[in-house]
Protein backbone atom coordinates (compact mmCIF):
# COMPACT_ATOMS: atom_id res chain seq x y z
CA UNK A 1 0.00 0.00 0.00
CA UNK A 2 1.23 3.60 0.14
CA UNK A 3 2.42 4.07 3.34
CA UNK A 4 1.09 7.30 4.14
CA UNK A 5 -2.33 5.95 3.69
CA UNK A 6 -1.54 4.70 7.18
CA UNK A 7 -0.94 7.66 8.65
CA UNK A 8 -4.65 8.81 7.87
CA UNK A 9 -6.36 5.26 9.60
CA UNK A 10 -4.12 6.12 12.72
CA UNK A 11 -5.66 9.77 12.80
CA UNK A 12 -9.03 7.80 12.57
CA UNK A 13 -7.69 5.40 15.17
CA UNK A 14 -7.42 8.84 17.77
CA UNK A 15 -10.67 9.44 17.33
CA UNK A 16 -12.08 6.16 18.02
CA UNK A 17 -10.07 5.85 21.20
CA UNK A 18 -11.63 9.23 22.52
CA UNK A 19 -14.80 8.03 22.07
CA UNK A 20 -14.17 4.11 23.03
CA UNK A 21 -11.04 3.67 24.91
CA UNK A 22 -9.44 1.64 21.84
CA UNK A 23 -9.53 0.62 17.98
CA UNK A 24 -7.84 -2.62 16.19
CA UNK A 25 -8.34 -3.01 12.78
CA UNK A 26 -6.98 -4.33 9.67
CA UNK A 27 -7.20 -4.81 6.18
CA UNK A 28 -5.58 -5.06 2.42
CA UNK A 29 -5.12 -3.30 -0.77
CA UNK A 30 -4.08 -4.77 -4.59
CA UNK A 31 -3.84 -3.02 -7.74
CA UNK A 32 -4.24 -3.92 -10.81
CA UNK A 33 -0.40 -4.17 -11.80
CA UNK A 34 -0.09 -7.34 -8.87
CA UNK A 35 0.84 -5.25 -5.84
CA UNK A 36 -0.37 -6.74 -2.90
CA UNK A 37 -0.52 -5.22 0.88
CA UNK A 38 -1.66 -6.29 4.64
CA UNK A 39 -1.77 -3.86 7.60
CA UNK A 40 -2.89 -4.12 11.11
CA UNK A 41 -3.51 -0.96 13.23
CA UNK A 42 -4.57 -0.15 16.51
CA UNK A 43 -4.68 2.55 19.19
CA UNK A 44 -5.63 2.96 22.95
CA UNK A 45 -6.35 5.78 25.16
CA UNK A 46 -3.54 6.66 27.98
CA UNK A 47 -5.51 9.23 29.30
CA UNK A 48 -8.42 11.50 28.07
CA UNK A 49 -6.13 13.51 26.37
CA UNK A 50 -3.14 11.26 25.20
CA UNK A 51 -3.41 8.52 22.53
CA UNK A 52 -1.20 5.66 21.16
CA UNK A 53 -1.45 4.00 17.89
CA UNK A 54 0.88 1.82 16.20
CA UNK A 55 0.94 -0.13 12.36
CA UNK A 56 2.02 -2.86 11.26
CA UNK A 57 2.14 -3.46 7.24
CA UNK A 58 3.62 -5.76 4.58
CA UNK A 59 3.46 -5.75 0.72
CA UNK A 60 4.96 -7.90 -2.64
CA UNK A 61 5.71 -6.73 -5.89
CA UNK A 62 7.58 -8.63 -8.41
CA UNK A 63 10.33 -6.22 -10.20
CA UNK A 64 11.45 -6.29 -13.97
CA UNK A 65 13.91 -8.71 -13.43
CA UNK A 66 12.49 -10.98 -11.88
CA UNK A 67 12.76 -10.56 -8.23
CA UNK A 68 9.78 -10.09 -5.88
CA UNK A 69 10.14 -7.04 -3.43
CA UNK A 70 8.81 -7.66 -0.14
CA UNK A 71 8.39 -4.10 2.39
CA UNK A 72 7.91 -4.34 5.69
CA UNK A 73 6.18 -1.37 7.88
CA UNK A 74 6.00 -0.13 11.07
CA UNK A 75 4.77 2.38 12.79
CA UNK A 76 4.12 3.94 16.60
CA UNK A 77 2.96 7.52 17.56
CA UNK A 78 2.19 9.32 20.51
CA UNK A 79 -0.68 12.25 20.51
CA UNK A 80 -1.46 14.52 22.99
CA UNK A 81 -4.10 17.22 23.12
CA UNK A 82 -3.69 20.35 25.20
CA UNK A 83 -7.14 21.87 24.31
CA UNK A 84 -6.75 23.89 21.61
CA UNK A 85 -3.31 22.95 21.62
CA UNK A 86 -1.38 19.45 20.50
CA UNK A 87 1.55 17.49 19.61
CA UNK A 88 1.87 14.43 17.74
CA UNK A 89 5.29 11.77 17.77
CA UNK A 90 5.90 9.51 15.79
CA UNK A 91 8.34 6.79 14.22
CA UNK A 92 8.59 4.47 11.42
CA UNK A 93 11.15 1.90 9.82
CA UNK A 94 9.81 0.60 6.50
CA UNK A 95 12.08 -1.27 3.14
CA UNK A 96 13.74 -4.18 1.85
CA UNK A 97 17.03 -4.97 3.19
CA UNK A 98 18.06 -5.67 -0.63
CA UNK A 99 16.80 -2.29 -2.45
CA UNK A 100 15.47 0.73 0.12
CA UNK A 101 15.05 0.97 3.72
CA UNK A 102 14.08 4.03 5.77
CA UNK A 103 14.02 5.50 9.40
CA UNK A 104 11.65 7.68 9.93
CA UNK A 105 11.31 10.29 12.55
CA UNK A 106 8.02 13.20 12.77
CA UNK A 107 6.66 15.93 14.57
CA UNK A 108 3.45 18.10 14.46
CA UNK A 109 2.31 20.60 16.54
CA UNK A 110 -1.10 21.38 15.71
CA UNK A 111 -4.37 23.84 16.79
CA UNK A 112 -7.84 22.20 16.80
CA UNK A 113 -11.38 23.56 18.10
CA UNK A 114 -15.32 22.56 16.84
CA UNK A 115 -14.84 24.38 13.23
CA UNK A 116 -10.99 24.22 12.49
CA UNK A 117 -7.55 22.33 12.45
CA UNK A 118 -4.33 23.50 11.85
CA UNK A 119 -1.08 21.46 11.69
CA UNK A 120 2.85 21.86 11.23
CA UNK A 121 4.20 18.84 10.59
CA UNK A 122 7.93 17.79 10.40
CA UNK A 123 9.71 14.37 8.98
CA UNK A 124 13.48 13.42 9.19
CA UNK A 125 13.96 10.44 6.80
CA UNK A 126 17.15 8.18 7.12
CA UNK A 127 17.92 6.48 3.65
CA UNK A 128 19.61 3.45 2.25
CA UNK A 129 19.24 2.75 -1.14
CA UNK A 130 20.91 -0.43 -3.29
CA UNK A 131 20.85 0.50 -6.71
CA UNK A 132 20.96 -2.68 -8.93
CA UNK A 133 23.71 -2.91 -11.73
CA UNK A 134 22.92 -2.57 -14.94
CA UNK A 135 24.02 -2.56 -18.41
CA UNK A 136 25.77 0.67 -18.22
CA UNK A 137 26.86 1.08 -14.51
CA UNK A 138 27.55 -1.23 -11.35
CA UNK A 139 25.34 -1.41 -8.93
CA UNK A 140 26.24 0.99 -5.79
CA UNK A 141 24.61 1.63 -1.81
CA UNK A 142 23.78 5.06 -1.10
CA UNK A 143 23.05 6.98 2.12
CA UNK A 144 21.54 9.35 2.56
CA UNK A 145 18.55 11.67 4.17
CA UNK A 146 15.75 14.20 4.06
CA UNK A 147 13.56 17.02 6.06
CA UNK A 148 10.50 17.23 5.13
CA UNK A 149 8.36 20.46 6.38
CA UNK A 150 4.82 20.93 5.46
CA UNK A 151 1.13 21.69 6.59
CA UNK A 152 -2.23 19.96 6.90
CA UNK A 153 -5.37 22.01 7.74
CA UNK A 154 -8.96 20.78 7.73
CA UNK A 155 -12.13 22.94 7.85
CA UNK A 156 -15.67 22.14 8.67
CA UNK A 157 -17.35 23.41 6.04
CA UNK A 158 -20.92 22.39 7.36
CA UNK A 159 -22.50 20.34 9.56
CA UNK A 160 -22.10 17.61 7.62
CA UNK A 161 -19.16 17.59 5.22
CA UNK A 162 -15.29 18.29 5.77
CA UNK A 163 -12.49 19.62 4.15
CA UNK A 164 -8.91 18.41 4.86
CA UNK A 165 -5.72 19.98 2.54
CA UNK A 166 -2.31 18.91 2.91
CA UNK A 167 1.48 19.36 1.79
CA UNK A 168 4.69 18.41 2.39
CA UNK A 169 8.30 19.10 0.80
CA UNK A 170 11.30 17.50 1.14
CA UNK A 171 15.17 18.70 1.16
CA UNK A 172 17.89 15.64 0.19
CA UNK A 173 20.84 15.35 1.87
CA UNK A 174 22.17 14.33 -1.93
CA UNK A 175 21.33 16.18 -5.32
CA UNK A 176 19.60 13.26 -7.55
CA UNK A 177 20.12 13.51 -11.29
CA UNK A 178 16.85 12.82 -13.25
CA UNK A 179 19.09 10.92 -16.10
CA UNK A 180 21.70 8.71 -14.19
CA UNK A 181 18.99 7.21 -11.91
CA UNK A 182 15.83 6.57 -14.81
CA UNK A 183 17.05 2.85 -14.98
CA UNK A 184 17.35 2.28 -11.50
CA UNK A 185 13.43 3.89 -11.01
CA UNK A 186 11.96 1.95 -13.43
CA UNK A 187 13.79 -0.99 -12.37
CA UNK A 188 12.26 -0.62 -9.22
CA UNK A 189 8.80 0.96 -9.89
CA UNK A 190 6.41 -1.36 -11.24
CA UNK A 191 3.93 -0.74 -9.18
CA UNK A 192 1.97 2.21 -7.27
CA UNK A 193 3.18 -0.30 -3.72
CA UNK A 194 7.18 -0.05 -5.03
CA UNK A 195 9.35 1.12 -2.57
CA UNK A 196 10.55 3.89 -4.69
CA UNK A 197 7.55 5.33 -4.83
CA UNK A 198 7.95 7.06 -0.91
CA UNK A 199 10.95 8.65 -2.58
CA UNK A 200 8.74 11.94 -3.30
CA UNK A 201 10.19 15.62 -3.97
CA UNK A 202 6.54 16.38 -2.56
CA UNK A 203 3.73 15.72 -1.77
CA UNK A 204 -0.03 17.24 -2.19
CA UNK A 205 -3.28 16.20 -1.52
CA UNK A 206 -7.00 17.63 -0.86
CA UNK A 207 -10.04 15.18 0.97
CA UNK A 208 -13.64 15.85 0.98
CA UNK A 209 -15.66 14.38 3.73
CA UNK A 210 -19.55 13.66 3.68
CA UNK A 211 -21.27 12.35 6.39
CA UNK A 212 -24.30 10.27 5.41
CA UNK A 213 -26.26 9.08 8.53
CA UNK A 214 -23.58 7.17 10.13
CA UNK A 215 -21.56 6.02 7.23
CA UNK A 216 -18.76 8.25 6.14
CA UNK A 217 -17.65 8.68 1.86
CA UNK A 218 -14.25 10.21 1.55
CA UNK A 219 -13.04 11.98 -2.23
CA UNK A 220 -9.13 11.98 -2.38
CA UNK A 221 -7.36 13.76 -4.77
CA UNK A 222 -3.09 13.41 -4.14
CA UNK A 223 -0.07 14.69 -6.53
CA UNK A 224 2.81 13.72 -6.21
CA UNK A 225 6.70 13.96 -7.80
CA UNK A 226 9.23 11.71 -7.69
CA UNK A 227 12.90 12.47 -6.16
CA UNK A 228 14.86 10.11 -8.65
CA UNK A 229 13.46 11.14 -11.76
CA UNK A 230 11.22 13.87 -11.26
CA UNK A 231 8.12 11.57 -12.21
CA UNK A 232 4.67 12.62 -11.24
CA UNK A 233 1.70 11.26 -10.34
CA UNK A 234 -1.77 11.83 -9.64
CA UNK A 235 -4.02 9.93 -8.04
CA UNK A 236 -8.03 9.72 -7.06
CA UNK A 237 -9.56 7.60 -4.98
CA UNK A 238 -13.10 7.40 -3.11
CA UNK A 239 -13.54 5.50 0.22
CA UNK A 240 -16.52 4.60 1.92
CA UNK A 241 -16.81 3.88 6.13
CA UNK A 242 -20.32 1.90 7.16
CA UNK A 243 -20.96 0.52 10.61
CA UNK A 244 -21.44 -2.99 10.57
CA UNK A 245 -22.60 -3.37 14.24
CA UNK A 246 -22.63 -0.81 17.03
CA UNK A 247 -18.57 -1.99 17.49
CA UNK A 248 -17.08 -2.21 13.90
CA UNK A 249 -16.87 -0.45 10.99
CA UNK A 250 -16.32 -1.66 7.32
CA UNK A 251 -14.15 0.74 4.93
CA UNK A 252 -14.36 0.44 1.19
CA UNK A 253 -11.38 1.92 -1.23
CA UNK A 254 -11.35 2.48 -5.04
CA UNK A 255 -8.68 4.33 -6.54
CA UNK A 256 -6.92 5.49 -9.99
CA UNK A 257 -3.14 6.32 -10.33
CA UNK A 258 -2.15 7.99 -13.23
CA UNK A 259 1.56 8.15 -13.09
CA UNK A 260 4.33 8.48 -15.25
CA UNK A 261 6.71 6.34 -14.00
CA UNK A 262 4.45 3.13 -13.67
CA UNK A 263 1.79 4.09 -15.87
CA UNK A 264 -2.04 3.48 -15.02
CA UNK A 265 -3.57 1.91 -12.21
CA UNK A 266 -7.11 1.13 -10.36
CA UNK A 267 -6.65 -0.66 -6.83
CA UNK A 268 -9.12 -1.71 -4.32
CA UNK A 269 -8.83 -1.99 -0.83
CA UNK A 270 -10.64 -3.46 2.13
CA UNK A 271 -10.75 -2.34 5.85
CA UNK A 272 -11.70 -3.59 8.91
CA UNK A 273 -12.45 -1.80 12.14
CA UNK A 274 -13.37 -3.09 16.03
CA UNK A 275 -13.93 -0.41 18.93
CA UNK A 276 -13.92 -1.36 22.81
CA UNK A 277 -13.96 0.02 26.16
Amino acid sequence: MCWRRLLPLLMLGNAAVAAEGFMIGGGAEGDSDGGLSFAALGGVGLTEATWLSAALAKSSVDLLDGRELETDYADIELDHFFDPIGIRLGAAYWGDSDVLRSNDWRASAYFKNDALTVSLDYEYRDFELIVPPTNFSPGRTLLFDADGFGLSARFETSDKTSLRLRGIKYDYSVPFRPVDNVDAARLLSVSRLSLINSLVDYRAGMTLSIEAGDSMWDIDVASWEGAINRSRTNSLTVRFLTPLSNRTDVEFGLGYDDSELYGDVTFFSLYLFFYGD
